[in-house]
């Protein structure tokens, strides 16, 4: 098996992806609904096989952020019909678990877990890579688009890229020339900032019209509302 042959087959998911995500990146969660059987298949084989160390660096990637999107997909068809996120918060019934992020509702390797313990306990942690922002989807408007295929080893520079453009140049979410980008450059401007590295620089490595100022910066207003065809 070669190297950029991936260890975990996410073809499944890639199958509904295109079946229900537009490209925009607005989901049919009706549909995700209608193919639920074939869904919880592939996200059970998720759960079974978590990433070994035998596995390269683009090969854990993918599989994480496959797995924090199918899982933001399988919540959101949990509580559905939901006109947000961050409604779910207020319907878990846990002790000190307030936010749908922090709820441990699967299960990957035998170990619980959340979409927290994803995006900030293993991506966030373990592989130094902002690009990952571009690209994890919390089911909302203001979000990065959902695409329309799965994370593949072999295509994850290639697609996170492409997902900093898309997201930096959607004037609904980035307004790089007149000095106004997403909230998430403000929430996890330690993240754009490490190895030499500035919020600055990564919006005009992808953005076709340049940060105007990178010292009077202001953030759009952040839209949760669903993000749903």
């Amino acid at each position: 098996m070669s190297s950029a042959a991936a260890p975990f087959d996410h073809s499944a998911y890639d199958r509904l992806l295109k079946k229900h995500v537009n490209e925009k990146g607005q989901v049919s969660y009706k549909g995700f609904k209608a193919d639920q059987k074939e869904f919880d298949q592939y996200l059970a084989l998720l759960s079974k096989n978590a990433p070994t160390k035998s596995w390269s660096k683009n090969e854990q990637m993918a599989y994480w952020i496959n797995a924090y999107n199918a899982y933001t997909i399988r919540l959101i068809l949990n509580h559905y019909p939901v006109e947000s996120i961050k409604d779910i918060g207020s319907k878990i019934k846990i002790p000190f678990v307030t936010t749908p992020w922090a709820s441990k509702f699967f299960s990957i390797g035998g170990e619980k877990m959340s979409l927290d313990n994803i995006e900030h306990g293993t991506l966030r942690k373990n592989y130094d890579d902002p690009r990952i922002h571009f690209a994890l989807v919390c089911a909302s408007v203001s979000c990065p688009r959902l695409r329309n295929e799965a994370f593949t080893a072999e295509k994850l520079d290639r697609q996170l890229d492409d997902q900093a453009r898309d997201f930096l140049n959607d004037p609904t979410k980035n307004k790089p020339g007149s000095g106004q980008l997403s909230k998430y450059f403000d929430w996890y401007k330690g993240d754009w900032e490490n190895n030499g590295q500035s919020v600055a620089k990564w919006v005009n490595k992808y953005a076709k019209t340049k940060l105007a100022n990178p010292d009077k910066v202001s953030y759009l207003d952040y839209n949760w509302n669903l993000n749903e065809q």
